[in-house]
């Protein structure tokens, strides 16, 4: 009997051992996922996949042919977690939780959305004006709070490395969040018209769904729209 137990604890071990060492999976059954340094030893990135396939349809990764996990000089320079880049997702190996990865995984999936989709996305200027509404409203309060600010700035609706470093920087996202509320679901969201449409895509599926609806109603029928025409 005690033999018998011992080679099932090995076996489970060397299972184990296995799995911990892999650095090959596939996500969606077609995009590659590589693990180029390692995770946390508590990490379980089987199921971060199964979480992401469970929560997005499959042709929302039509645009990714592979994940790359590791440590990166260009986010490291950027002060982010992932980015999206001509069909490859960079994600971080320096993960908080499983979740934190899903919030990063989705969130760049949004970017590559986006670049399948931009016609449907911003041919008839709805999440557009949507996003420069909320920016001029976000400059009246800014500028209330004795912050030097330009209208420009704030009606550019690509990320400026400048405008981000005001908003990160002098502002400070903590302030950011307080003083956009209602009109953004987070700082980040303020930074750019495709970040608006990025975390409004994380928060749909990931968060309050509900909220976003009421604050951004443009950007959430047009990810309904979206969902919409994946079903079919």
């Amino acid at each position: 009997m005690t033999t018998r137990n011992n080679i099932v604890e090995y076996i489970k071990s060397s299972s184990l051992k296995t799995l911990k060492d892999r650095t090959h999976y596939e996500f969606f059954n077609n995009v590659q996922v590589y693990i180029k340094d390692s995770l946390p030893e508590y990490f379980d990135i089987l199921h971060v996949l199964k979480k992401v396939e469970n929560l997005i349809p499959s042709h929302f990764v039509y645009n990714i042919d592979s994940i790359i996990v590791g440590q990166f000089d260009e986010l490291i320079d950027r002060e982010v977690n992932a980015m999206y880049r001509e069909g490859t997702l960079y994600i971080t190996n320096d993960q908080t939780d499983e979740d934190d990865m899903v919030d990063d995984v989705i969130h760049e999936i949004a970017h590559a959305v986006e670049e399948m989709a931009k016609q449907e996305l911003y041919d008839d200027n709805q999440i557009k004006n949507e996003f420069l509404g909320k920016r001029k409203r976000l400059y009246s309060i800014v500028k209330n709070e004795n912050f030097d600010v330009r209208m420009e700035d704030f009606l550019n609706i690509d990320y400026s490395v400048g405008f981000d470093d005001f908003l990160y920087k002098e502002v400070g996202y903590p302030l950011l969040a307080s003083l956009s509320m209602g009109l953004f679901v987070s700082p980040y969201a303020v930074t750019s018209l495709r970040e608006y449409f990025a975390i409004g895509f994380e928060e749909y599926h990931l968060k309050d769904r509900e909220y976003l609806k009421k604050i951004s109603p443009k950007l959430y029928f047009k990810i309904e729209e979206l969902l919409e025409s994946a079903r079919y």
